[in-house]
């Protein structure tokens, strides 16, 4: 097995397979039902089978079955009889001892078992014969039964790629008779050793139309379970670009990952050369001179492109190739296409090239391709050339070839790929002395086109390197607009990035093109979208309304889209939001009349904010999985997808969806965003983990965004959502005056944002904050609060969401709840629930705080919420309340599920698996299991089919 070829770190933490994982409990869950199951796990060698099935074993050791195991050896094309059921069989006897084993079997029979142990003495009767198999497929059968009757049993067999005859026809027997007994069989194999003669290939076909048998095609990692296993093994978080490497050279497989993990880009681990090597080497010479040529051009090749490079007839190229097929080592794929079976494998085969031979070879593709371009996949000629010629170290064809290949890039959305062309168009320029005339363009042009797909791409240091080399070329009395455009580029990436000095490259670009022409507008977009940001609302708005006027005289449509867009984040600020959603939505049409990428992904992000911020957040988080999809389809995920993402993960936190929003940020995460919306995606993590009381998480977080140590270049935005954030992790902590403190510095300077959303938000936890810390910091309070009146009133409120935020801070906890009731937010509203118990109680009241209190605790209980629990058991023991709940309250919290939790117990009662669900709704198995979890002691149930039951009898689905 490949596992003891290599020696190599493993990853301790189990990473992805959570939805395998959760087929296979469930099928463990059949069996244990009196209803056999058998799962058939394929995958390549190496993509990780073996450690899923010992995760499920023992998850289900723990969960009471008799695990089972043991695997077919590859001795020989047929291996070795029965080698899976002797192993299992010597488990148990090791277990129990032959005696207790024998007993379990009918009298006499334990004679029948030596055949496969000799601890049972000498093989009885003649066991040659066709009956004496079958006799031992019965009893084989039949020893699982009386297993089975004592506790459900799994049984595993690995690697039955590697099968004998016997052990292949015994799984036959055993997976069509075992019906009635709890016994879960699990079957893994090589998907990539079956070739078309394979004799495992109709077994799997036979199975695969016996009731009771699943398969589970192991697929290889994504790159974001790339970087969770090399986090793993190397103890921290690995740089991205690496991921990226290894994720490419090892094409998902762990096993590959594990022995690419601690090379450079150059170095190639001799022993997985080693391994990969040699199914090539054993093959004739003029097999391997052909596989050398086919390495020359690629993973997959197209016979006629590989004929025309090697010069054969089809039937010479044809009878050189079939031993390579019949190893393995290279599939035929469709259309007429001959790809090596894995990308290690022709890697290593083109190493073996000769340096002229390397030249020659490549050379020789580019010239074919160039020749007829329809020897290659319509859309690939320019990519496969531009390769071709850099490999073949033709300078003057390589930089001509890149260029266009960089064209080609861009218009596919290939935004990365276009920067590592062009960059190879800025390294071949001086080698060759007439480059411009040859592609058509100065050099400044080649660093301009660099510096604006990096941008796209969220790539800063790279654009930042590409804006600084066209300006050190540059002379702004001569090229003003060129030096404009660029330092406004500058300036977003340094937004982007999250440094200081950007607010002066934009003015200073703006000095440079006075006059109103499209340069100038395209200048005071970005200027203006700044100075909104940084709440300089008033000369945004202006500027952005000069640049609009612009725009609509010049008949730019996109700019003109752009433009309200920046309007609408002015409208937004100030508290305008239904004007916001219209004015995003103009602009949303004019990006989509012009499939306008950028245009169309930055509205939907603007109006999933929107939408949350009135208070529409199942709308919002809806629209966000449509950003999302298409943000991938344009190829922006990693910078607008991202940024959509954590408007999701927003709306989601709101709504109380805790875990799912938590899923959303973690997966955004992986994908190495922008600095900017790193930070809003762990603010969105640091509330959550503030609310559940992960004081320590919180911390890290807020270290990170730079909540204890303000940075100057923080937006209004971000330092307002810092302060808050901070000042809820001092009261977790249980120092109010801290967080009053907090709040003083805050509001005392002039950049905290008066966003209805943010700015309510944050005076809310202001009139927390000076509630507990009234009678440590009388004084403090009295000045803070004085501070927060008179800025409150000069605040709107903005929609429902605002309104909620102010009637809390007004004391008008009561309306406030029904507010957020009404919204959907389960967590605000308990908080609000809290806060006029403590009212009441302060009154006299002390019933009317009991009633509030038993409305919040169960709300606080499915969040999690263990300081607001706390806090409400605390106040209940002083106001002298029992929050034990009635028989008809218990009734109402049967049916108090959250809309996502109904959603949820509707798929379940329709009999769908969690992975099924989580397809459905766009989230986790993960997520899912969380949420079954939290809906099964609402009803008062204990299995998914009670579940069910309770659902239809308590008229839920309705």
């Amino acid at each position: 097995m490949l596992d003891d070829m290599m020696g190599r770190a493993v990853s301790p933490v189990f990473v992805g397979r959570g939805a395998e994982l959760d087929m296979l409990s469930d099928a463990f869950d059949q069996a244990r039902k009196q209803a056999a199951a058998v799962i058939l796990l394929g995958g390549e060698a190496g993509v990780g089978k073996t450690r899923l099935v010992s995760r499920f074993a023992d998850q289900a050791a723990r969960n009471g079955a008799h695990v089972l195991a043991g695997g077919c050896v590859e001795l020989s094309a047929e291996g070795l009889a029965y080698a899976p059921f002797t192993a299992a069989l010597r488990q148990l006897v090791r277990e129990r001892g032959a005696a207790e084993v024998a007993a379990l079997l009918p009298e006499g029979s334990q004679r029948e078992l030596a055949r496969l142990l000799p601890e049972f003495g000498e093989p009885g009767g003649n066991l040659d014969t066709e009956s004496a198999r079958a006799r031992l497929f019965e009893l084989i059968l039949t020893l699982l039964e009386r297993l089975a009757e004592r506790r459900p049993v799994v049984l595993i067999v690995e690697d039955i790629h590697w099968a004998d005859r016997s052990s292949r026809d015994l799984i036959a027997f055993l997976s069509r008779n075992l019906r009635g007994a709890p016994v879960l069989m699990v079957l893994t194999y090589r998907s990539d050793e079956l070739h078309r003669t394979h004799p495992l290939r109709p077994v799997l076909a036979e199975l695969g139309r016996v009731e009771g048998v699943a398969r589970i095609d192991l697929p290889r990692f994504t790159q974001s379970e790339v970087a969770a296993q090399m986090a793993g093994i190397l103890g921290v978080t690995p740089e991205f670009a690496k991921v990226g490497r290894v994720f490419e050279r090892s094409e998902g497989i762990p096993l590959f990952v594990e022995a690419l993990i601690d090379c450079d880009e150059c170095s190639f681990p001799e022993s997985l050369l080693d391994l990969i090597s040699a199914s090539v080497e054993r093959l004739p010479e003029e097999t391997q001179h052909v596989l050398r040529i086919a390495a020359a051009g690629g993973i997959r090749v197209g016979h006629a492109l590989l004929a025309a490079v090697s010069g054969l007839s089809d039937d010479d190229l044809e009878n050189a190739l079939r031993p390579a097929i019949a190893a393995n080592v290279v599939q035929v794929a469709d259309s007429h296409v001959y790809a090596f079976r894995h990308a290690l494998i022709r890697e290593a085969v083109h190493d073996d090239l000769l340096p002229g031979e390397h030249m020659r070879l490549h050379a020789r593709y580019a010239l074919e391709i160039d020749r007829d371009r329809e020897l290659v996949p319509p859309g690939r000629a320019a990519i496969e050339i531009a390769h071709h010629w850099h490999s073949a170290r033709d300078d003057l064809w390589a930089l001509i070839s890149a260029w266009e290949a960089a064209e080609k890039a861009a218009r596919a959305f290939a935004y990365t790929e276009q920067i590592d062309l062009l960059e190879r168009v800025l390294m071949l320029w001086d080698k060759v002395p007439d480059a411009a005339e040859r592609i058509g363009v100065d050099h400044v042009t080649v660093f301009e086109r660099a510096s604006e797909s990096a941008y796209v791409c969220g790539e800063s240091d790279r654009g930042k390197k590409f804006v600084q080399g066209a300006l050190a070329e540059l002379d702004e009395e001569t090229e003003p607009e060129r030096v404009a455009t660029l330092l406004v580029r500058r300036a977003n990436i340094k937004v982007q990035k999250h440094t200081s000095g950007f607010i002066e490259d934009l003015r200073r670009a703006e000095r440079l093109v006075a006059r109103p022409t499209e340069a100038r507008a395209s200048v005071l977009i970005h200027l203006g979208r700044v100075l909104m940001l940084c709440d300089q609302v008033a000369e945004g708005t202006a500027v952005t309304e000069e640049a609009l006027q612009i725009a609509r005289d010049l008949g730019d449509e996109c700019l003109e889209a752009d433009l309200l867009l920046n309007l609408a984040l002015g409208r937004s600020i100030s508290g305008d939001l239904e004007t916001t959603r219209t004015t995003n939505d103009r602009a949303l049409a004019i990006g989509r009349r012009l499939d306008s990428a950028r245009i169309t992904l930055r509205a939907i992000g603007n109006n999933v904010d929107t939408l949350n911020n009135l208070g529409r957040s199942e709308e919002a988080v809806q629209l966000a999985i449509e950003g999302e999809k298409l943000a991938k389809r344009y190829g922006r995920y990693r910078h607008q997808g991202v940024f959509i993402a954590n408007n999701r993960a927003e709306a989601l936190e709101a709504l109380g969806r805790w875990d799912e929003a938590l899923d959303v940020t973690a997966r955004a995460l992986t994908m190495d965003p922008t600095r900017q919306n790193r930070w809003h995606l762990l603010r969105v993590r640091a509330d959550i983990a503030i609310a559940r009381g992960e004081e320590d998480v919180a911390r890290e977080i807020l270290v990170e965004v730079g909540a204890f140590v303000p940075r100057p270049e923080d937006g209004t935005q971000e330092w307002t959502a810092n302060a808050r954030l901070l000042i809820g992790w001092h009261l977790l902590r249980g120092e109010p005056r801290k967080a009053v403190e907090v709040a003083e510095l805050a509001l005392s300077t002039p950049r905290w944002s008066g966003k209805a959303m943010l700015g309510w938000r944050l005076l809310t936890a202001v009139r927390v904050a000076c509630d507990q810390a009234a009678s440590v910091a009388p004084e403090l309070t009295a000045t803070v609060r004085d501070l927060t009146d008179a800025l409150a009133s000069d605040m709107v409120t903005a929609g429902p969401v605002g309104d909620a935020f102010r009637q809390v801070y007004q004391g008008r906890f009561d309306e406030a709840a029904a507010g957020w009731k009404q919204l959907g937010r389960p967590h605000t509203q308990a908080k609000a629930l809290v806060y006029a118990a403590a009212a009441a109680a302060a009154g006299g009241d002390r019933d009317g705080a009991a009633v509030r209190l038993r409305e919040a605790k169960p709300l606080a209980e499915t969040l999690g919420a263990v300081p607001l629990l706390t806090q409400i058991d605390a106040m209940a023991r002083r106001v002298g309340a029992a929050l034990d709940e009635t028989p008809e309250q218990g009734h109402a919290r049967e049916i108090s599920l959250t809309p996502r939790e109904l959603e949820v117990l509707r798929l379940v009662a329709q009999g769908r698996t969690n992975r099924d669900i989580a397809g459905e709704l766009f989230i986790s198995a993960k997520t899912v299991s969380v949420h079954v979890s939290n809906i099964l002691p609402k009803l008062g149930v204990s299995t998914r089919g009670e579940a069910a039951a309770a659902a239809h009898r308590l008229a839920l689905l309705t």
